[in-house]
């Protein structure tokens, strides 16, 4: 096995763990109480880690066979993976800073003008919201699309990448400038969670493949 096809398995082996990670993240910072400090590092952690896991999931596909539609899906997956992390840190900042302006608040008059300020600058971070997404299932329809072909993927887990990117896709532009979630839609996000855990364990199946698959070019 050459350094190319050797840092193929690697990039995989990393892409499975974090990916792995991103999606236990996920459900722990929405239905897990936690300490400010617990919930703050996780958040942080949230983008990168995808980012990485969908580095690890480019590298992968890409060693059966290399797109410009597969180079582009990475790229546009690293970018929403650093939107997430901004969108988090964003929101988690405004929050605080709400707190703590409701608590210096004296009067109803004062509180009223803080929760005001709040729900102008919560704003942002829903925009950043909607940006996210865009290149997600931008980037997630490019990956899903690449997998149609692939030994190990194929066509069903291709298509349903496809669907629920597209879906997913389509409730943003349809709800903008409020995200799914916010505006009362259906919310995909959870299912396309899912989608991705299903792939970073599918990956985590064919590490060896993977190695016998390049072994013997």
């Amino acid at each position: 096995m050459n350094d190319a096809n050797g840092l193929a398995v690697r990039w995989t082996e990393v892409g499975v763990v974090t990916g792995i990670l991103t999606f236990t993240v996920y459900p722990l910072l929405i239905v897990v109480p936690m300490p400010m400090a617990i919930t703050v590092a996780l958040a942080a952690a949230f983008g990168p880690l995808l980012s990485v896991a969908c580095l690890g999931l480019y590298h992968f596909v890409g060693a059966n066979r290399k797109t410009v539609t597969l180079q582009i899906a990475a790229v546009f997956t690293v970018v929403a993976g650093s939107l997430l992390n901004t969108m988090l840190v964003v929101q988690m900042t405004v929050r605080h800073f709400m707190r703590v302006g409701m608590a210096d608040a004296a009067g109803a008059e004062n509180e009223q003008f803080v929760q005001m300020a709040y729900l102008a600058a919560d704003k942002v971070q829903l925009g950043l919201d909607i940006s996210m997404d865009f290149y997600l299932t931008l980037g997630t329809i490019l990956f899903a699309i690449n997998m149609f072909r692939h030994p190990r993927f194929g066509r069903v887990i291709g298509s349903l990448g496809v669907i629920v990117g597209a879906s997913l896709l389509c409730f943003n532009l349809y709800t903008f400038p409020v995200p799914p979630a916010e505006g009362g839609s259906i919310d995909l996000g959870p299912l396309l969670g899912l989608w991705y855990f299903v792939v970073a364990i599918m990956m985590a199946r064919s590490i060896g493949w993977l190695r016998k698959e390049l072994v013997e070019r």
